[in-house]
């Protein structure tokens, strides 16, 4: 048996750095998904591969490896990528890849081949929908795009990462769009999810609701 926790949310909501300390907090196994869209998005950036090359991207995906250390580390293929993730051009990758059916049927095993018998918490935009539809708790993090364009901003300082908070923005406000009206697996809330509002929420207070909601 395990326990889930699913959190799912827009981009710079604040899931990954609110399930980190969650799962810190009550011993749950962080599980970062989105990573592993960016692991593939910047592979076959590396590979030059496109979108339409389905016979490559099979290929690639069956020798990529991936791996999550227990200190937040990403590898890729035995790298450190950590940091390279989360740069402007995976970025922009990573939504148009992310709903490519056979990634998606690949890194869906590989998510729920990591939490197999494990007490859990993953993080990303479909988990509660898509991933883990019978997870025990679901929740969406949700906060203005002005809000979360400020916190992205913060977060690329201090990973020292250069960029201005009008293209965050409007990066954020585009990915909403993509990812809220695609046709595979679209952002949305699950039913049986609670909705969570940052905008006006410290991270201690939202950690502290969180984990609330998990412990009832």
């Amino acid at each position: 048996m395990s326990f889930v926790v699913a959190i799912d949310g827009p981009a710079g909501s604040g899931k990954g750095t609110i399930t980190k300390l969650v799962g810190e907090k009550l011993g749950l196994i962080n599980i970062d998904t989105g990573a592993t869209f960016r692991c593939v998005a910047l592979n076959m950036l590396q590979e030059k591969i496109k979108i339409e090359e389905t016979d490559k991207i099979k290929d690639m995906l069956n020798r990529i490896n991936i791996d999550m250390m227990e200190n937040g580390s990403i590898f890729l293929n035995g790298k450190d990528v950590t940091k390279r993730i989360r740069e402007n051009d995976v970025n922009d990758f990573v939504s148009p890849i992310s709903v490519v059916p056979i990634i998606r049927e690949k890194l869906l095993d590989i998510q729920r081949k990591i939490a197999e018998g494990k007490n859990v918490i993953m993080e990303g935009r479909d988990i509660g929908t898509v991933v883990f539809p019978n997870a025990n708790v679901k929740i969406y993090l949700d906060a203005s795009p002005e809000e979360r364009a400020k916190r992205r901003v913060k977060q690329n300082e201090e990973k020292g990462i250069d960029t201005s908070y009008e293209e965050v923005l409007k990066n954020i406000i585009d990915r909403d769009k993509r990812d809220s009206s695609r046709e595979v697996a679209p952002l949305k809330k699950a039913e049986d999810a609670i909705y969570v509002d940052t905008t006006k929420m410290t991270i201690e207070e939202v950690v502290g609701r969180i984990v609330d909601i998990i412990n009832k």
